[in-house]
């Protein structure tokens, strides 16, 4: 698969003055709730309704979903609001019968990202239709898997494609629901510049407090749009209540964020500016982050060195360390000069940690 401008069309043919947002419950409920929560998003930058029909839920006994029923209730929007609709599909069945509805937008879930199988038979399914496919992150940070998918959809001969950064299961504790590992949708950005890219904020934040910041992240990102969940009773939901924000919060997030275009070489520049600007950001924490567990680290060896009554400095180990560091950086362009003053920093604050343990 190649970069190519028309992987843009679809977007472009909306025409539209602010970013894509594809905005609903994360499940439909009830077909009152669904239209209720539609009409309240009908007359804004709202473009694509969405709501949960089949629901891939971690564990049995929880609510799945209330299945084709609700496609009904998607269409009764479409045909009150104007608004196109959308719906998440996870095997040839559900495809068949969103198809048979005239689903506008179909996405694959991270769950079902994660398997080829799967990405495969939905592709299948979908072979040569003129909806638009988007496709989230596999819950697993794998750049190779996310694009496999996109590629298996592409040779189906489906051309409206895009895709869906809703952050990553990990196993340690983050302020996230799902680590939003924004470099790897940064790569995904530089290898197909003009495949449309689409904010899952609700999923990576897993809390609607969080929700503006991560959008405002993504847009600075020059992402194309945002999905957000919305319900008009978010505390009630019957799933992910936590991460659903009211229609009328939703409203004031896409007026605090519309970014208007300019034509003119200035605001070119400073637009440029702001989105690598603040990928520089992103990484500056991202290095906060593993220096301070790196640090956590040293801290393990420092008990361990107490315990055996060994000493602080083990210089051969750290000549060794300092010496694979020089060639290591290298090979990204980082000066001898740089990489020493670095490592010599980060050496002192380790043997900084492991004293403070030892002399306890």
């Amino acid at each position: 698969m190649e970069n190519k401008k028309e992987l843009r069309t679809w977007l472009d043919d909306l025409k539209l003055d602010h970013p894509l947002v594809i905005a609903g419950p994360c499940s439909a409920e009830t077909e009152e709730q669904v239209l209720k929560i539609a009409n309240e998003l009908k007359d804004t930058d709202v473009s694509y309704f969405r709501a949960g029909i089949w629901k891939p839920r971690t564990r049995p006994g929880m609510f799945e979903g209330v299945g084709a029923l609700g496609l009904k209730w998607l269409q009764r929007v479409k045909a009150e609001t104007g608004m196109k609709i959308a719906t998440e599909v996870a095997n040839a069945a559900h495809v068949k019968l969103a198809l048979e509805h005239d689903v506008d937008l179909l996405w694959i879930g991270a769950r079902s990202t994660v398997s080829p199988f799967i990405v495969q038979e939905i592709a299948d399914a979908l072979e040569g239709t003129d909806k638009i496919v988007l496709i989230k992150n596999p819950v697993n940070p794998d750049l190779a898997l996310w694009l496999g998918a996109v590629e298996r959809l592409a040779t189906a001969n489906i051309k409206n494609l895009g895709v869906i950064h809703r952050g990553f299961s990990t196993y340690e504790k983050t302020k996230y629901r799902n680590n939003p590992e924004w470099q790897l949708a940064i790569e995904l950005q530089s290898k197909f510049p003009d495949l449309p890219i689409i904010n899952d904020p609700s999923h990576i934040t897993g809390k609607r407090d969080m929700i503006f910041d991560v959008c405002q992240t993504a847009l600075d990102l020059n992402f194309d749009g945002l999905m957000i969940e919305t319900h008009y009773d978010p505390d009630n939901a019957w799933s992910d209540a936590a991460q659903q924000v009211t229609p009328s919060v939703l409203v004031q997030i896409m007026k605090d964020l519309k970014i208007r275009k300019e034509t003119d070489s200035e605001a070119d520049y400073l637009t440029a500016l702001s989105n690598l600007r603040a990928k520089i950001d992103i990484i500056d924490n991202q290095v906060i982050d593993l220096l301070g567990k790196r640090m956590v680290v040293a801290d393990g060896i420092g008990t361990l060195k107490r315990q055996k009554n060994v000493s602080v400095l083990q210089s051969k180990r750290w000549n060794e360390i300092l010496g694979a560091m020089v060639l290591e950086g290298q090979e990204h362009g980082l000066s001898e000069e740089f990489i020493l003053k670095m490592f010599k920093a980060i050496h002192q604050e380790s043997i900084n940690h492991q004293e403070k343990i030892i002399n306890k």
